[in-house]
């Protein structure tokens, strides 16, 4: 059965196995060292997220490309993971109780710091300048990440129709990218929050060194905790809302519906399933993420967020699928990390570093590969409270920021934005 997987894979592939025997391609341009007989039985059945687990731990090693042992891995799934992972009534009620369960603000806080707290130094190896850890977007064909990070930041600042004065807050603000980007480019009065000590230590280095600290603050704080007695004009939120689960998506919602002003902007920037029906990939790749990108975090259709967005009293004005952006911006960051292999081997100096890294490596990777084929997406969209009728809306008056002709985003833009 391994033989005929093997022959007819779109890559030569050999395997060599724990008794030394060799079988597959000669000439082959990936080639595994088996160590544990297991390996053989999950590439068998095609279980590509628990292969992810056997690399992890040092069952098997590989010589070749990140791309070449993705495409391994495509070719030995049975099935598309999305249909693999479809549940009926019964495993959604469980799923639901166990999103309630997950997600109390204790266990979100040791969630972010499991992920986010791993190395600062590691990071920066492989993601760009401004340590932007989400979808860049790729405006033009031959922008380099950073470039199209920049070119995501901006692009949200746009859509949010950001000016002069607006109080902006960034939900989850990371490393401080669209943080600065905001103050710095369209002089907003910002306000960041994250989970990370790490990353909000960082971002509170920047804004003293960049001079920034009567326009820009950056709270250790959950989302639950903001003080909703001053509405803000804008809110972004990046990368945020898978860790906050399904089963809160409603409440986390009506949480940013209450923390911006009648007539302002809130953009969400998240991943989305490309199932209807499934909170995570099937095939043993959605555990794998559990166990060891990010535990607890969840999986939704745009579908299901639409619905969530409505239930919460938020009216979407704008819906814009980057999915193939999100593929080319975690191709960029596995390259980059495939590059830098020996200095992150240095940063993650022990035993459970060199697990971290060899996890990393296939969540790269392998996260590239879902955006590529479509089982996963990434989804911008921009919502506003609902309206409570009024006859001037296209007139663009001056307490409502969304004019309701895309020509906004394309105008010149203003003094200092790139």
């Amino acid at each position: 059965m391994i033989e005929a997987k093997l022959a007819a894979l779109p890559v030569p592939v050999s395997l060599e196995l724990p008794d030394g025997r060799l079988v597959g391609a000669a000439d082959a341009a990936l080639r595994l060292k088996v160590r544990d007989p297991v390996v053989l039985t999950h590439f068998a059945a095609g279980e590509v997220g628990v292969l992810g687990e056997d690399y992890v731990e040092g069952k098997f090693s590989f010589e070749g490309s990140m791309r070449d042992l993705m495409r391994l891995a495509a070719g030995i799934l049975p099935q598309s993971p999305v249909d693999a992972a479809r549940s009926g009534w019964l495993t959604e009620i469980v799923r639901r109780l166990t999103s309630v369960w997950r997600h109390s603000i204790e266990r979100d806080a040791r969630q972010i710091e499991f992920h986010y707290d791993l190395s600062d130094d590691f990071y920066a190896l492989w993601l760009d300048p401004r340590r932007v850890y989400s979808c860049a977007y790729f405006r033009e064909p031959g922008m380099t990440l950073a470039q199209a990070q920049e070119a995501k930041l901006d692009h949200i600042c746009r859509k949010l129709a950001l000016k002069a004065g607006d109080r902006f807050l960034d939900v989850g603000a990371g490393w401080g990218g669209l943080l600065l980007w905001a103050a710095e480019h369209y002089d907003v009065q910002a306000t960041g929050i994250t989970l990370s000590r790490n990353q909000h230590a960082y971002v509170n280095r920047l804004i003293e060194e960049k001079g920034l600290g009567g326009r820009v603050r950056m709270d250790l704080l959950d989302y639950r905790k903001l003080d909703e007695s001053q509405p803000y004009d804008k809110i972004a939120s990046v990368g945020m809302f898978e860790h906050v689960g399904r089963a809160q998506l409603t409440g986390y919602f009506s949480k940013l519906r209450r923390l911006v002003r009648p007539g302002g902007l809130i953009l969400n920037h998240g991943i989305t399933a490309g199932g209807l029906d499934n909170a995570e990939l099937g095939a043993g790749m959605g555990d794998f993420i559990e166990k060891f990108i990010f535990p607890g975090g969840e999986l939704s259709h745009v579908n299901y967020v639409m619905r969530t967005l409505a239930e919460a009293g938020l009216e979407d004005v704008d819906v814009e699928n980057l999915r193939p952006h999100y593929a080319r911006t975690l191709w960029a960051w596995s390259d980059a990390l495939e590059d830098k292999l020996e200095q992150a081997r240095a940063i993650l100096d022990s035993e459970q570093g060199a697990r971290s890294l060899r996890a990393y490596r296939m969540y790269l990777a392998g996260c590239a590969m879902g955006f590529e084929h479509g089982w996963i997406a990434l989804h911008q969209i921009l919502v506003q409270p609902h309206p409570h009728g009024r006859d001037d809306e296209l007139d663009h008056p001056a307490d409502l920021s969304y004019p309701w002709r895309r020509d906004y985003m394309y105008r010149s833009p203003p003094a200092g934005a790139q």
